[in-house]
């Protein structure tokens, strides 16, 4: 009788491991598609709360098909697992798309950091933004269809606030002629590393906004005075879904950008 037991045990624990496996390998065909991209996923699911306490305001607006700009303040490395977080939840599909982040090009050499970025489908960009090939990238694949992340503060804030807006955001925001949603990250741990906020203990809380229509200027002659005035209008918005009155902090010089240029 005690051997029919085991037996039995055994047998209904082969079948759980059979099932567990069975969801696992639908998860990765059906639900994330890439092995990298659904492992994020599984680890995320675990990692943001745990470490983070990570919190949104309401349920992710991305949409499940189709382009669009994710504009979002940046305090910390880890910004693009927060921004990415739940909008595995978005649509009836249910369907994950990644988020290809406008990165830095020094954190694709940084170990970890750079397999995330690498599956999410970042795009790598100088930090001087001289080279076009970067906004050139994110147009293309927004014209495929896909998510873009920027950052448009164009490097970590560690201070309070907003920084102002590169205008090359502005720029590709309506030559793309897609939806612009803000995201605003609250409480986004620092360091004195790129890799120490990533085991930081905080609490994180995300805010989503509505999109940006900036319809108004589609067609409009691409000036650098243009192209301030959406920036601004960008900055603004992301400022208060984050809460803030106004974006504020130190002034930057951004180097002269190709893009800034643009007539058309």
């Amino acid at each position: 009788m005690l051997i029919d037991r085991e037996i039995a045990a055994i047998a209904t624990l082969a079948v759980y491991a059979a099932i567990a496996f069975a969801s696992i390998a639908w998860q990765v065909k059906h639900k994330a598609g890439r092995l990298g991209l659904w492992f994020l996923y599984t680890v995320e699911k675990v990692y943001a709360p745990l470490f983070f306490h990570w919190r949104a305001n309401r349920r992710c607006p991305f949409p499940d098909d189709g382009p669009a700009i994710i504009l979002a303040n940046h305090r910390s490395p880890v910004d693009p697992v927060f921004v990415w977080a739940q909008h595995h939840l978005a649509g009836p599909s249910g369907r994950m798309r990644p988020i290809s982040f406008m990165t830095a090009k020094e954190y694709f050499d940084v170990p970890g950091v750079g397999w995330i970025c690498r599956t999410l489908h970042s795009i790598p960009v100088n930090r001087d933004g001289a080279d076009m090939g970067p906004v050139r990238e994110a147009l293309r694949r927004l014209h495929n269809g896909e998510l873009v992340g920027v950052f448009p503060e164009g490097r970590i804030n560690k201070g309070e606030g907003l920084l102002p807006g590169n205008p090359g955001i502005a720029w590709l925001a309506l030559t793309a002629k897609v939806p612009v949603f803000p995201v605003f990250v609250h409480g986004a741990p620092q360091g004195r590393s790129m890799i120490e906020p990533f085991y930081a203990r905080t609490r994180v809380r995300v805010s989503y906004g509505d999109s940006i229509d900036l319809s108004a200027f589609y067609g409009q002659r691409k000036t650098r005075e243009l192209l301030q005035e959406v920036t601004e209008l960008m900055m603004t918005r992301l400022g208060q879904v984050g809460g803030l009155d106004e974006f504020t902090g130190e002034n930057i010089e951004y180097p002269t950008l190709p893009i800034t240029r643009a007539t058309g």
